[in-house]
């Protein structure tokens, strides 16, 4: 049996990085996710698989532009007439928030799209492919959200809250596994963040709403095969491979974060075991990387050099940049601030897809009021992000005042209602609540260095935050 597993497709995400087509009318990196998605299902197609499974997380947010929707189904729905059956899994960012209730994928329950199966509960589902059946047990994105505004949690530290949702999960877990068939191969789809998990970039999409499970929960022998979503960096968490617990990674980079990340997705094979006396199944696997689009940082520190210029523009030159979404980083004095030729950097990057320059003044004893946090900043974790990006001196805890803006505006610590997942299908107090972090929100274009003063002045495609250190 041959599965194809994803996660983390975000589509619609990344559109700082990029620019609009002017045939389409379309952001290209919106253009560069579909075409990444699209290559994945040709995939599929061309094996042809048994079965697709997607870990969650379809679109940066919940309510996504009907267009990015309509992209994203589009894609998925070449898998009904090749007999394919899918499986869409929930994560944080495809459910309401604000008490909304549902979640993006839900509609493709109510529409009765054949073969597609929502995952939006903990619950064993028995998929019949061309293959065979196989049990697929699904584990959406759970939170700690609505638990801290119940009886249950008062006067409970943060630790103390996660370890009752975990005394409530182990249960209902352990459940679902006794009512497995032996006979029939088992996989565990989950968006969760495991304990030892490398974060990429969702460290700042998701930070501070949900809570870590520990790798035993999911190393069971009775599991073939764990497909995970959430983690944008893909990684094998079970070395022994008894069973793999497998993060895919995103299927694009969302941000410099994961610059040096490959992107693709994962094929699963699982096949009767040899030896029936170990294991009835055997399983094996292979990440499949996607030819995404290039990230590439620029980091040059001229703040002695006699001629930054040229120096700059000798770091430029030496990386190919043509297509790239770029970003420029240099330190210099401010007695060289007059040195610099905004314009010739913007030509000399000119052929990247995209790029932005940040200038960062050395031992300057005051620090300028920002252009780029006037009154037209109306959102305000982007003024935040802003902010940050112009203090390094606070980068230690930079991640830290993101997670707690976060929270606050995410309801967390306000009592705001959030969607749920039942633990108990009775609808008992063992009910567990999921609602989705904050959307991170993308940074805004800023302004270019002036060549004649610190002062900035508004550029075409070009960031250029003025940051004293």
């Amino acid at each position: 049996m041959k599965i194809l597993h994803l996660s983390d497709i975000h589509m619609g995400g990344g559109f700082a990085h990029g620019k609009i087509d002017p045939e389409t009318g379309l952001n290209t990196r919106f253009q560069d996710f579909v075409k990444s998605l699209t290559k994945a299902i040709d995939r599929a197609l061309s094996e042809p698989v048994d079965l697709v499974l997607f870990g969650g997380d379809a679109f940066p947010d919940a309510t996504p532009a009907p267009y990015i929707q309509q992209a994203f189904a589009a894609q998925f729905y070449r898998l009904v007439p090749a007999n394919i059956p899918l499986v869409l899994l929930v994560g944080n960012h495809d459910r309401h928030s604000q008490g909304q209730g549902g979640a993006s994928l839900s509609i493709y329950r109510s529409l009765g799209v054949p073969g597609t199966t929502v995952g939006d509960a903990i619950e064993t589902h028995t998929i019949n492919t061309r293959s065979g059946a196989i049990q697929i047990i699904t584990l959406p994105w759970i939170d700690r959200s609505t638990l801290l505004t119940r009886e249950i949690a008062e006067n409970l530290s943060i630790l103390e809250v996660n370890q009752l949702l975990l005394d409530r999960l182990q249960p209902r877990l352990e459940g679902e596994i006794r009512k497995l068939n032996p006979d029939l191969p088992t996989i565990v789809l989950a968006h969760l963040m495991a304990d030892n998990a490398t974060l990429g970039a969702e460290k700042f999409l998701a930070v501070g709403k949900g809570f870590t499970i520990p790798l035993s929960f999911l190393t069971r022998s009775c599991f073939d095969y764990v497909a995970l979503g959430h983690v944008h960096r893909h990684q094998n968490l079970n070395k022994t491979n008894d069973p793999a617990v497998v993060y895919p990674g995103s299927i694009e980079r969302v941000d410099f974060s994961e610059e040096k990340e490959d992107k693709g997705y994962v094929m699963v094979t699982i096949e009767p075991t040899q030896q029936p006396a170990s294991k009835s199944f055997e399983t094996t696997w292979e990440f499949c990387p996607l030819p995404v689009r290039t990230f590439r940082t620029i980091k040059i520190d001229v703040s002695k050099s006699e001629q930054p210029q040229l120096d700059i523009l000798a770091a430029i030159d030496k990386v190919e940049i043509a297509d790239v979404v770029v970003r420029l980083i240099y330190q210099l004095s401010p007695d060289r601030v007059e040195l610099i030729s905004t314009a010739t950097l913007h030509e000399a990057l000119s052929t990247a897809h995209h790029y932005t320059i940040q200038a960062e003044l050395i031992s300057q004893l005051s620090q300028p009021r920002l252009p780029e946090l006037g009154c037209s900043v109306g959102d305000p974790m982007v003024a935040l992000s802003t902010y940050l990006d112009n203090r390094p001196d606070l980068q230690d805890i930079a991640t830290a005042m993101i997670a707690a803006a976060n929270e606050l505006l995410s309801g967390d610590n306000l009592g705001v209602a959030s969607n749920r997942v039942l633990l108990d299908p009775e609808s008992s107090p063992d009910e567990i609540d999921i609602s989705p972090s904050v959307e991170h929100s993308s940074p805004l274009d800023h302004s270019a260095l002036d060549k004649s003063s610190p002062r900035q002045t508004k550029s075409k495609n070009t960031d250029g935050q003025l940051t004293l250190l």
